[in-house]
């Protein structure tokens, strides 16, 4: 039951994406996929939040953001889920991005984020996620 609820909430998360891509945002169905306070971890540092306004406003610049480098589709390629127990699980997601550049053939770029998940009563939340150098990643492909 949770394996399936997950993979809706990340077929979810990447329609959202899609859609935000194609400026058609809905901030309070993108925080809808995660918990009322989450904690996010990359070689950055950790920052932990909440689902609140400054929430919505800080993901809508960042959709906002990876439309202005040329972000035209972020599309899963697997989910894999490492259970904790009943309620809780990691789901271990592939994704590709794919990126016009200037004067250049576009480019597909592959990476994994690792969303913590929570199911309580109803559908699954993230509220957390460990990801990898997204910054020196795009620079390695000559996004900017």
């Amino acid at each position: 039951m949770m394996e399936t609820s997950v993979r809706k909430l990340f077929e979810r998360y990447e329609g959202f994406f899609k859609q935000s891509l194609g400026g058609d945002m809905d901030m309070d169905e993108v925080a809808s996929l995660y918990a009322s306070e989450f904690i996010g971890a990359t070689p950055a540092g950790v920052t932990a939040g909440k689902n609140d306004d400054q929430f919505r406003q800080v993901m809508a610049q960042g959709y906002a953001h990876y439309r202005a480098i040329g972000t035209k589709e972020m599309q899963i390629r697997d989910v894999r889920l490492s259970p904790i127990d009943e309620h809780h699980c990691v789901a271990h997601v592939a994704w590709t991005a794919t990126y016009a550049r200037k004067n250049q053939s576009d480019v597909a770029i592959d990476f994994d984020v690792h969303y913590f998940v929570q199911k309580l009563d109803g559908e699954p939340k993230v509220f957390g996620w460990v990801s990898g150098d997204e910054q020196a990643l795009l620079r390695k492909h000559g996004i900017t």
